[in-house]
């Protein structure tokens, strides 16, 4: 699926561990050596005592607070020393190499589940962790996080992403409300770029690593469909296409932003009308912009519905470490019997939704405003990853998108090229 960046939720937050690599499945391969420094760690260091020694391994979040967060729940752990490793830039590629280190391996890790890291072995079963709080757990939550009917991670944090805009803005250009379709969307950027301030933020890649996927959603189609085949070899796409290609020729796109889309900064410094974001940036738009403040999902492509992608990220245990049963309960300590730590890390950095259906009715943070439309649309329009859709198909398919946005080619031959590359996986996945 789509990427996860330095926010909670991150970008669209997704299986992409970086592209295929060299295990069958697309699973997480050796890159560039190992991991050589991480930021803000404890190390693993030596045991205290008896207990075991555990390292843990987060992205580098971009709220303020939260590698301190990690840092404290660790610390409150009495069964074992647990050293946080903070990784910044590249962590998928840092967690592809890491994992396959014998000495610097983590013992958990956050991530995304996929096919691949299971049939590598490197996933550990934890149907036993979430045995007591299985019906706690969001359908959506699950599923992402269950391959074959094994479940191999916790989620931690749900974001919702979608498109943040100035009322006062719209209203200055009289504009009415929010776009329904994506073409009415590429009109209103142009209408509201006045060159100082342009119309939409959709990122250094003009959305084209993201806007693939969510046209498949809006047209009601699926990845992975029942034949075990691409489930997006539709005519529509291409036409979808088209219009994310006529938004990167408008004129109206913010390129050059002090800061990547995950940031709210372009909001907060009027430098754009619209920008697409998630739910961790609502309370920074909050203190900044006050009640000038509106959301929407991402509208529909070529006649269909409106999307939004619910992001985040879920804990995982690595199958392969020398304290692969404290690390497992470590991982259920924090992340399923401790629910003041969990809500703690949903609400007191950026806003999340819980991944508990239970610490969502204790989320006051989350029930007005703003982030109550959030988790509203989240809801109504709101899709997950698949585990089984690998790396390899989300590079197809963002390639596609890039070709045609950015370089211009011909739609059709882009969609079949992403298909027959989608496809090659899946053969080799299912046979």
């Amino acid at each position: 699926m789509v990427a996860s960046g330095k926010g909670f939720g991150g970008s669209f937050s997704g299986p992409v561990l970086g592209r295929r690599g060299v295990f069958a499945l697309g699973g997480l391969s050796a890159g560039a050596g190992v991991l050589s420094a991480c930021g803000g760690n404890t190390g693993r260091g030596e045991a205290d005592g008896d207990g075991p020694v555990l390292s843990q391994w987060y992205h580098e979040y971009g709220e303020a607070g939260t590698q301190q967060a990690a840092l404290d729940y660790a610390a409150a752990y009495p069964d074992a020393r647990v050293g946080v490793e903070w990784i910044p830039g590249d962590y998928d590629a840092a967690l592809s190499s890491g994992l396959l280190a014998e000495d610097e391996a983590p013992d958990c890790f956050e991530s995304h589940l996929n096919r691949g890291m299971v049939e590598a072995g490197q996933l550990e079963p934890l149907d036993d962790l979430v045995a007591d709080v299985i019906d706690d757990i969001p359908e959506s939550d699950l599923a992402r996080n269950t391959l074959d009917g094994t479940v191999y991670g916790i989620r931690m944090i749900d974001d919702p992403q979608y498109i943040v805009y100035r009322p006062s803005m719209f209203e200055a250009a009289g504009i009415a409300g929010p776009p329904e379709t994506f073409d009415e969307l590429v009109d209103m950027a142009v209408e509201l770029d006045s060159g100082e301030v342009k119309g939409i933020d959709f990122g250094e890649a003009s959305g084209a690593d993201r806007l693939g996927q969510h046209m498949i959603h809006s047209l009601g189609l699926s990845f992975i469909g029942a034949d075990r085949q691409a489930g997006f070899d539709d005519a529509r796409m291409a036409e979808g296409a088209g219009s994310v290609r006529r938004l990167s020729e408008s004129g109206a796109l913010l390129l050059g932003a002090p800061t990547a889309w995950w940031d709210p900064s372009s909001m907060l410094q009027g430098l754009t009308a619209m920008s697409w974001t998630g739910l961790w940036t609502m309370p920074a738009l909050l203190e900044g912009l006050g009640d000038d403040i509106g959301i929407f999902p991402c509208p529909g492509f070529a006649g269909g519905a409106p999307t939004v992608f619910n992001g985040g990220w879920s804990a995982f245990v690595n199958a392969n470490g020398p304290n692969v049963e404290a690390a497992k309960a470590f991982t259920k300590w924090l992340w399923v019997d401790h629910e003041e730590f969990i809500l703690d890390w949903c609400l007191s950095y950026g806003f999340h939704i819980p991944s508990r259906l239970s610490l969502r009715a204790q989320a006051d943070e989350l029930t007005s405003g703003p982030a109550a439309e959030a988790v509203a649309i989240a809801d109504e329009f709101g899709w997950a990853e698949d585990p089984d859709w690998t790396p390899a198909m989300n590079t197809a398919v963002n390639d596609m998108m890039s070709n045609i946005v950015i370089e211009g080619a011909d739609p059709e031959e882009e969609l079949a090229a992403a298909v027959a590359t989608v496809n090659d996986e899946l053969d080799g996945i299912f046979g």
